[in-house]
């Protein structure tokens, strides 16, 4: 089975996720995507985050009409900080050889991943696959950091868009549709009182509104 792991803070969920993952699945014929709620973003330490059940119920809620998505709390029932390589490492012990994963992530994340907890090992253990969003961000700035940050090993076929290394796992580019929503735009709303219709799911307004989130 092929599977994409997709986490965020998803303060709140949206619609251009949604579009997003359904790209991405269909680009690359994924059976499942799993998206996972971060508890504690090691990263975003100010965010205006809203309780980790509240992310977790919307994005749950949000994909009922999705059936090869899949919400996780990995990292909610996880003490401290959440570390991706520690969530990589309980999806291949969970689901075996069987399963080949991918980690889904942004440009914006990916270029802060110098950062993150064992970083070398996450090159090693995973597949990654960059989302670039469209024409409107340019590729050349993810090679020259590869090379830059990450190892000079990696060889780049500009045919299909993918880093190829003898010791790390591939680095894939994948042009992705500009959406116009961001979580950041929907919070901004909500707290000037502003409709947030056709940006979430019905059903996830509904849950901001009545538990009064991003006031």
């Amino acid at each position: 089975m092929k599977a994409g792991l997709f986490g965020g803070t998803f303060n709140p969920v949206h619609n251009g996720h949604i579009e997003i993952i359904q790209y991405v699945k269909n680009r690359y014929d994924f059976e499942k995507i799993f998206l996972i709620p971060s508890a504690t973003p090691p990263h975003k330490p100010d965010l205006n985050l809203a309780p980790a059940m509240d992310r977790y119920e919307m994005v749950k809620q949000s994909l009922k009409p999705h059936g090869n998505f899949f919400v996780s709390d990995k990292e909610l029932n996880r003490n401290g900080p959440s570390f991706t390589i520690d969530t990589i490492n309980e999806f291949k012990k969970e689901y075996g050889n069987n399963t080949v994963f991918s980690l889904l992530m942004g440009s914006d994340a990916f270029l802060d991943i110098t950062t993150w907890k064992n970083k070398d090992k996450i090159f090693e253990t995973i597949q990654i696959i960059i989302m670039l969003r469209g024409q409107w961000e340019n590729y050349n700035t993810i090679v020259s950091f590869i090379d830059e940050n990450i190892s000079k090993g990696y060889i780049f076929n500009e045919q299909d868009n993918t880093f190829s290394h003898n010791k790390k796992q591939k680095i894939i580019i994948c042009r992705v549709p500009k959406i116009n929503i961001s979580s950041t735009m929907i919070r901004e709303r909500v707290k000037n009182n502003k409709s947030i219709k056709d940006l979430v799911p019905a059903n996830i307004e509904k849950i901001i509104r009545t538990k009064e989130l991003y006031k």
